[in-house]
């Protein structure tokens, strides 16, 4: 295993180098053999929310016109 790098060394990275270095961790954590299972109470929040999601109807806003508004108040 690679030695962890401490947190005085990770702020001398550039911001670009430490999002780069997020994604790679963030990727190593994508489930697989050694996943941890997901406690219950997720999963049943999971299924509230599309429960919800699905009672409501309202299946939001094509992406570019959020875009659009997001742009017009910057």
């Amino acid at each position: 295993m690679a030695s962890i790098p401490k947190a005085a060394e990770l702020v001398q990275l550039s911001v670009s180098d430490r999002l780069d270095l997020m994604d790679e961790i963030w990727a190593s954590l994508a489930p697989g053999e050694n996943a941890l299972p997901l406690p219950e109470w997720h999963v049943a929040e999971i299924r509230r929310r599309l429960a919800a999601f699905a009672a409501d109807g309202n299946r939001g806003r094509p992406a570019d016109e959020v875009f659009a508004e997001l742009n017009r108040r910057l």
